[in-house]
């Protein structure tokens, strides 16, 4: 279980295939504090960690076909950047949302807007899967906690502080830019029990 509240960055150092899986070697100061089995959350998306190398600071996550599949990670490339987040402390203050690492599907950067000290990003999405964004209501992009600003049927745009700009790997989103997203799961469950009463037949 996670926050969205990014903690650090990784640089991708290092990607092997084997098989259909991808093991993928991450770099970064807070390597030296991890340990194998941990979960952790790599642009929102859960993965856990196989190898740890404290010296270089780094370690290696494995990624399934599923997982690339849903995700951008497919397209992570050597020395690209990557948000994370180690998993909720229990004993924290809870200051994202309920974001479980599994992400429902990709959507793409339409436009990134500046204004004066802040940015404003507009991601489309395919929105036959049956997942819908509500203004003022949760999404997760790359593993980032974020409020939605407008809502459209598939579409969405978020708006972000300088802060947020710098810590995440939102500084280098431009148009064409495929991230992973997360919907709020309190309302993939209503939207989910809503699509069953509505196929149920009257009596």
């Amino acid at each position: 279980m996670f926050t969205g509240i990014i903690e650090s960055m990784a640089k991708v150092a290092c990607i092997e295939k084997e098989g259909s899986n991808i093991h993928f070697t991450l770099q970064t100061p807070i390597a030296k504090e991890l340990k194998i089995d941990q979960s952790m959350s790599h642009d929102g998306v859960c993965l856990t960690v196989v190898k740890v190398d404290p010296e270089k600071e780094q370690y290696t996550v494995t990624a399934i076909q599923e997982t690339l599949d849903r995700s951008n990670l497919k397209y992570w490339n050597i020395g690209g950047e990557v948000n994370l987040e180690r998993s909720m402390k229990l004993d924290g203050r809870f200051d994202g949302h309920i974001v479980q690492g599994h992400v429902d599907q990709t959507a793409t950067c339409l436009k990134v807007e500046e204004f004066d000290g802040s940015w404003k990003y507009t991601f489309e999405y395919d929105a036959g899967r049956g997942n819908v964004t509500v203004e003022k209501g949760s999404i997760s992009v790359n593993g980032t906690s974020l409020t939605v600003v407008d809502s459209g049927k598939n579409f969405f745009s978020v708006a972000i502080i300088p802060f947020t700009y710098e810590v995440t790997n939102f500084h280098s989103f431009k148009p064409g830019s495929v991230v992973n997203i997360e919907f709020d799961v309190i309302g993939k469950y209503i939207a989910k029990m809503i699509r069953l009463y509505m196929e149920q037949p009257l009596d």
